[in-house]
């Protein structure tokens, strides 16, 4: 069946790979930093029905020849005010990062938060990263932030950017709602101390093990970087550390498994504080 005319009709073809708008998307992507609009590349249909799903506003919407579906699935729910483009098949492939191109991307502008808003919720919980330098990790961590009710994601010194697109993609759109801000450690920690936050360092084999830590009240977790681990400077600064028992034949976990059990852990026992007690 033919597609409706009507949708076409909104699509402009761009062939060139010169095209200011292309170039714009293939430099957000290799960036991995907002523009001067605050815009930060996406890619995959997922990610930007999660985008619009968030609240973002979408700059522009990039299609492939060959994705052409995926636009006429799209174009009924996005704004007037989203430019959208249709490009042949190897000009989008030479604006998009990903080996396979799945045919929809997206210049998308993200919120904007500070360090007051990481804070606001109550009882606190931040996740605090000290060199992670992943994206997978980053993103694989901010997912499991916002499902088990972080209210911040703080990222200190050397830690990937998070409009990285593999961090935004490893994230499923958490990344566009959980309020995330950059630090400079040695002035967040003494800051979020002097809440009444306690601030725990995440180890390999030292430390509490999570299951017998108090996770509950204002509290934040550090993660270190996937090959030293916390820094001895921020691990001077944390109140304890805490570990995951482990099989002493695996050296470490995945940085964002790791955090993704104690988080779980964490919302665990404060899920049974907030349960009303029996008389």
């Amino acid at each position: 069946m033919t597609p409706p005319a009507k949708f076409d009709d909104r699509l402009r073809r761009i062939d060139s790979r010169q095209n200011a708008r292309v170039k714009e998307l293939r430099r957000a992507f290799a960036e991995a930093t907002p523009n001067e609009q605050g815009e930060i590349a996406v890619e995959g249909m997922h990610l930007v029905e999660e985008a619009m799903r968030s609240g973002l506003r979408l700059g522009a919407v990039f299609f492939s020849e060959s994705g052409r579906q995926r636009a006429h699935k799209l174009l009924p729910q996005l704004s007037s005010h989203a430019e959208t483009l249709l490009l042949p098949d190897e000009v989008f492939a030479s604006a998009v990062p990903s080996e396979t191109p799945q045919g929809v991307a997206a210049l998308v502008r993200v919120k904007s938060f500070n360090f007051k808003d990481v804070l606001i919720a109550q009882p606190v919980l931040l996740v605090i990263t000290a060199g992670l330098q992943d994206p997978g990790n980053l993103g694989t961590i901010a997912r499991s932030a916002e499902a088990f009710g972080v209210t911040g994601f703080l990222l200190g010194e050397k830690t990937v950017s998070p409009s990285n697109w593999k961090a935004v993609r490893a994230s499923a759109g958490s990344l566009f709602r959980l309020p995330t801000v950059k630090v400079e450690l040695a002035e967040a920690l003494p800051q979020i101390k002097a809440l009444g936050v306690r601030v725990l360092a995440t180890s390999s084999h030292e430390g509490i093990p999570i299951s017998d830590a108090d996770l509950r009240g204002p509290l934040a977790f550090v993660v270190g970087s996937e090959g030293a681990g916390v820094p001895k400077d921020v691990l001077a600064q944390a109140d304890e550390m805490v570990m995951i028992p482990q099989s002493p034949r695996v050296e470490s976990l995945n940085a964002g498994i790791a955090a993704s059990i104690m988080l779980y852990e964490a919302a665990r026992q404060r899920a049974k504080t907030d349960e009303p007690q029996g008389h």
